[in-house]
């Protein structure tokens, strides 16, 4: 399960969506597809997952200046998971603050 669900994803934008649409994200293995994302929301959480819907992010060029001039990298590529839950149904993930 861990594997699966790496982190859930927090921001204004999924918050305005977990408001009016009950969706909810998260960052998630790159291997993973939507029927083992929706197995373990609805094990790790209590929840009824409606259904699931997933988006894969490229990772990006990155650059930083240093002493020894201009050094380049990359970020990973990220798998992002939306999880629309059932009517009535929410996740809490600021209760453990």
């Amino acid at each position: 399960m861990a594997e699966i669900l790496i982190r859930p994803l927090i921001s204004e934008k999924l918050n305005a969506l977990s408001q009016k649409y009950n969706k909810v994200g998260f960052v998630v293995a790159r291997n993973a597809n939507k029927i083992q994302i929706k197995n373990v929301v609805e094990k790790m959480y209590g929840v009824t997952v409606k259904s699931v819907s997933t988006s894969l992010l490229p990772g990006k060029t990155k650059q930083r200046s240093t002493r020894k001039g201009v050094s380049t990298g990359m970020k990973s590529p990220i798998k992002k998971a939306y999880v629309t839950l059932a009517k009535g149904e929410a996740i809490d993930f600021y209760a453990n603050i």
